[in-house]
């Protein structure tokens, strides 16, 4: 009998089952229907040695003492500040836009008060801005929304940015000064050993088991459990009783190159004329020193695995009837991106997660259960393990 089953082996679920593991003292049975732990972050080293993200750039920044201090429990970080440049009229600018953005695609010498002036001189006043295209052009004007985020946002989400929600592109400012970092986040870092070993140490503990290329469905009544805690797909969850909850999905296609710099930032987007969105440099993310270098293309695509909500009023809409049926199920906890349809950050899922278990341990004074230790080798620095399956053994590979 385990305390609890928790689907879905991403930040959300791996999150509470450390918590539930450690400070609580519950058995807990964490299942994914992948053949790795670490959901959408999972990293790994490629044929060439090279540790690039399976599943596209993540890259962790935060604000939150709390979050940041949690995961600190698992690994060391290296620092890391991200930049972005974006391909534009046959130049690489920097994105989000800033003053040097705008002096070298115009060929000016503005001072940061002059640039005020000529976002004003050029953006178009809009009473409610409502959408995407609202927010860009109420601020820096139609030329430059055409330039930088139309096209991005069009090959993103097939759809017209005037179709989308404001919310969408108001995630990226626009600067006056020559901040070229994309976050402004206190803490931003990334895991000095990568995202899987912190993983692996986050879960490093006798009560937690672990089963791999596992759908719940298939353990349902199989396998006893009290509660469940549930970070998959909100609709899949109900059937799609009301109808699918609309997603983008991405297609990545990895390579390597043969020389140790390939391009000139981190990331480059490419808004306009290319079938891609953005590639990706891993090098500069981990911080390794190789022959060869690692990059990424991003291709937007309708179906595959789930990975943005699509933020339209009539999705909202039908998410909210799914919400009703999830807050009705007894002892199913919902969690995550894709359990609450929402596009979260990886600490903000962090967040939500730890939330949850404060949540757990006030309504059902669960207690505390061993005394807390950092886990061991949580300092990135051994050789984290997965623990063991259902059946109790597990491959080399991490497949159960």
């Amino acid at each position: 009998m385990f305390d609890y089953l928790i689907v879905g082996a991403g930040f959300a679920g791996s999150v509470l089952a450390e918590r539930l593991a450690v400070s609580a003292g519950k058995k807990v049975l964490l299942i994914d229907r992948r053949n790795h732990i670490g959901g959408n972050a999972y990293d790994h080293y490629n044929d060439d040695g090279l540790l690039v993200h399976k599943y596209g750039p993540h890259i962790f920044h935060t604000n939150s003492h709390h979050v940041f201090e949690y995961l600190s429990r698992f690994t060391e970080w290296r620092p890391y500040e991200h930049r972005v440049r974006a391909s534009v009229d046959g130049l690489l600018l920097p994105i989000p836009i800033n003053l040097d953005t705008i002096n070298e695609l115009y060929g000016l010498s503005l001072t940061s008060f002059e640039l005020k002036e000529f976002f004003a001189s050029v953006a178009e006043p809009c009473e409610h801005v409502r959408t995407s295209e609202d927010v860009v052009i109420s601020k820096i004007g139609r030329e430059l929304y055409e330039k930088f985020f139309k096209g991005y946002t069009k090959k993103q989400w097939d759809l017209d940015p005037s179709e989308l929600d404001a919310s969408v592109i108001a995630r990226v400012p626009t600067r006056t000064n020559r901040d070229d970092r994309y976050f402004t986040d206190t803490y931003q870092a990334m895991p000095l050993h990568g995202y899987t070993r912190m993983f692996e140490n986050m879960l490093d503990h006798p009560n937690i088991k672990i089963m791999l290329n596992t759908d719940y469905q298939d353990i349902d009544g199989i396998i006893p459990y009290r509660e469940m805690i549930y970070s998959g797909p909100v609709d899949e969850f109900f059937g799609f009783r009301y109808g699918k909850l609309p997603y983008r999905s991405l297609e990545f296609k990895h390579e390597t190159v043969n020389k140790e710099v390939h391009q000139s930032a981190p990331v480059i987007n490419y808004p306009n004329e290319h079938p891609y969105t953005r590639v990706t440099e891993f090098k500069y993310l981990t911080g390794q020193e190789h022959s060869k270098s690692a990059i990424v293309y991003e291709y937007p695509r309708a179906e595959g695995d789930p990975y943005y909500p699509v933020p339209r009023p009539e999705n909202s809409e039908l998410y909210q009837k799914y919400k009703a049926l999830a807050e009705a199920t007894a002892n199913v906890h919902f969690v995550g991106r894709l359990a609450t349809y929402k596009y979260y950050n990886m600490d903000q899922v962090t967040a939500q997660a730890l939330a949850l278990f404060d949540k757990l341990r006030a309504q059902r004074v669960i207690g505390e259960g061993e005394m807390e230790t950092v886990v061991a080798n949580g300092n990135g620095n051994g050789n984290g393990k997965h623990s063991s399956n259902g059946n109790g053994h597990r491959r080399k590979d991490g497949s159960a």
